[in-house]
């Protein structure tokens, strides 16, 4: 699983948790008990919160994780500050976590390199003569996380999941989906206006007059829509099926010719795969026609802006400026950057994701937190097999299935057991070139588990990361450290407020391996036809309702929620709620429902803890950028969406026939 420079950009929010003080109950002070529960949960649960909380001018989404970050970046500070204001021993990990982050405090030094850290990369991309030049910079460039003009990637083989396996899969693009490029919509051609302005204002800064900076960012934007109109689309590669196209290297060359793939393999320093995975076959027969009939001054001139994009917020403040006037302001809508040290400790967590998280866990992870979410996640495991038991649309062949792969799942909380290794990596002085030698270090060590067997105790997420997943090639669950705390998760609080939020997160990533992506993994991680074929048609039917219930939310102006999409989220919202409710009804509270608190009763709570979740302040610039991205739907459908179908939420907020949150049975969603 390459790292990418790219996704910096898109990092996780990280916190601390184990010994907090905070409030161990709900936001009761945040609601607004002036809107009636039927008409809208969101603003019942939250409407004070968000009447009263400005957006910060450095954020495009404010919302509960945010909040989080904000309160517990300053402990990663403080602990950032203390390793760099000692000397520590040479060659430790707090050595490297105070060059790197010092590197990139060094606002002086960082200015007066300019585009010096990355003129090696320039000067070789400048030194193409032929194709066979140009696929020996593609290949390089996979090491330094910018795939142009696909990607070529380590990843478990979704047929033989202890086994890894070379995948080839479409890249390339500057703005974030194929649809930028070629939806007419007023919204996508102004960003389109504002993205060519923004490739020729790279140019200038690289030098170049104006004439020529029009020509190159007329010629990178010409490239890019050829590659977005062979591109798939993104609810077709939801479709694991789809996305497999197992071949060998013959075959590979009869796809893309005029790539010589066994000498591509060898600038990737591995020796040529039995086989490789190309996730998008028409995008690579349709590439090799690209490829052939585009100049290889163009390709130069198009390569050179994707290294110096994917670079700039890492170089002087002229290249950082103006990457985030497009990226940060333009599409996500910030009035702001972040404040420095905030940005620098964002990629030094990121970066050195294990270093980080060994002095994180050391010092504010909690035993007692994990032992009490180890138990939660039993009582989870139990809650969905009872109700596997109970569907009464699913035949008792494919049930023994889902109860095998139930049962295998594997669960991780808190930290892995073994932490990556970073001895081989050295800082130094350059806050670039450490990024650009860390990304190199991390690419160089992945790629060569191709053909070789997985490792089982792998994280894919650091422990100082607030959030979790279901990895289906591994069918495995994840929780980091930093999300089993307050208001997700309280290691002293009430059953309702702990089911009601983390619970859901549980149930959530539980259900991701019987949503519509999950249900197509067996219980070893592997691609499989478990279901029987009138169970298959019976999931889709059922699935098809939620996704015309979230196709129906306008989230602004004319653009509509895509249930397509976000089905597989919403799928793991609506299974996450019921298996957390069902887990909670075995708990003493549950079961004294005139045992109130704050005058609500445990079922109350239960959802009111939910909605809070979800709780956001979001930018018009973010909902459409969002709604065009991201598989999640935004906060408040996450709650509008799923509820109306659950019969508990309807009878503890005596929901009825009129009120908008009623649904009659033929429109609510049952599946898990």
């Amino acid at each position: 699983m390459k790292l990418t420079i790219m996704s910096l950009a898109m990092m996780l929010l990280f916190a601390s948790c184990g010994g907090d003080k905070r409030q161990e109950n709900l936001k009761f002070g945040d609601m607004d008990l002036t809107i009636s529960p039927a008409e809208d949960f969101y603003k019942y649960a939250n409407g004070n919160w968000i009447a009263n909380t400005k957006m910060p001018d450095d954020k495009s989404r404010y919302s509960v994780f945010d909040i989080i970050n904000d309160l517990n970046q300053q402990q990663l500070r403080e602990l950032f500050e203390n390793l760099s204001s000692e000397k520590q021993p040479e060659g430790s990990n707090a050595e490297k976590i105070a060059m790197f982050y010092n590197s990139g405090m060094d606002t002086i030094g960082i200015n007066k390199a300019g585009v010096e850290p990355i003129r090696f990369l320039l000067d070789t991309i400048n030194n193409i003569q032929n194709l066979n030049d140009l696929q020996d910079v593609i290949a390089l460039l996979q090491f330094y996380g910018v795939s142009v003009p696909f990607g070529a990637d380590c990843e478990i083989d979704s047929k033989n999941s202890t086994m890894n396996v070379l995948t080839i899969s479409q890249d390339g693009l500057g703005l974030p989906t194929r649809d930028y490029y070629l939806d007419d919509d007023s919204y996508f051609v102004d960003i389109r206006t504002a993205y060519q302005q923004h490739i020729f204002n790279i140019f200038k800064l690289l030098g170049q007059d104006s004439v020529t900076a029009r020509e190159s960012a007329d010629c990178v934007y010409k490239i890019e829509c050829e590659l977005a109109q062979i591109s798939m689309d993104k609810e077709q590669m939801r479709d694991p099926f789809i996305t497999y196209n197992k071949m060998g290297v013959n075959q590979l060359s009869e796809l893309t010719g005029c790539i010589n793939w066994n000498r591509f393999f060898e600038k990737l320093t591995i020796p040529a795969p039995k086989f490789v995975i190309v996730c998008q076959t028409d995008f690579m027969l349709n590439l090799d026609k690209i490829l052939r009939q585009t100049s290889i001054t163009d390709w130069k001139t198009y390569i050179t802006w994707h290294v110096v994009s994917n670079c700039a917020e890492f170089l002087s403040a002229d290249f950082e400026n103006e990457n985030f006037d497009f990226y940060g302001r333009i599409l996500s809508g910030k009035m702001q950057q972040q404040l420095r040290w905030k940005r620098i400790l964002s990629t030094t967590s990121y970066m050195l994701d294990d270093a980080v998280g060994q002095l994180y866990v050391e010092k504010y992870f909690s035993p007692q937190a994990k032992q009490r979410a180890l138990n939660m996640l039993t009582n989870m495991r139990a809650a969905l097999a009872e109700r596997l038991n109970n569907l009464t649309w699913m035949s008792d062949t494919t049930k023994v299935k889902a109860q095998e792969k139930l049962a295998a799942i594997n669960v991780k909380v808190g930290y892995p057991n073994k932490w990556y290794d970073f001895s081989g990596f050295k800082p130094c002085d350059s806050y670039a070139k450490n990024i650009l030698n860390l990304l190199k270090y991390k690419n160089e060590r992945d790629i060569k588990n191709v053909d070789k067997p997985v490792d089982k105790e792998r994280w894919y997420m650091s422990p100082q990361t607030v959030n979790a997943y279901y990895m289906p090639t591994m069918n495995e669950i994840v929780f980091p450290a930093a999300i089993l705390q307050p208001p997700f998760f309280f290691a002293n609080g009430d059953d309702a407020i702990n089911y009601g939020a983390i619970g859901v997160v549980m149930g959530h990533e539980i259900t991701h391996g019987f949503d519509d992506e999950g249900r197509n993994y067996d219980k070893d991680g592997n691609i499989s036809e478990w279901w029987t074929p009138e169970d298959a048609e019976k999931f889709k039917a059922r699935a098809q309702t939620l996704i015309n219930r979230f196709n129906s939310f306008v989230v602004i102006d004319t653009m509509h929620a895509n249930g397509t999409y976000t089905l597989g989220e919403n799928i793991a919202d609506l299974g996450g709620l019921n298996i957390a409710y069902t887990a909670f009804c075995k708990t003493e509270q549950w079961k004294n429902q005139n045992a109130k608190i704050d005058g609500f009763t445990p079922d109350q709570r239960f959802f009111i803890a939910y909605a809070q979740v979800w709780c956001q302040l979001i930018r018009d610039e973010a909902i459409r950028q969002r709604t065009q991205t991201d598989p999640h739907a935004l906060g408040c459908y996450r709650v509008e969406g799923p509820l109306p179908s659950i019969d508990a939420f309807v009878k503890a907020f005596d929901v009825k026939p009129g009120d908008r949150y009623y649904l009659p049975d033929s429109l609510k969603t049952v599946i898990w």
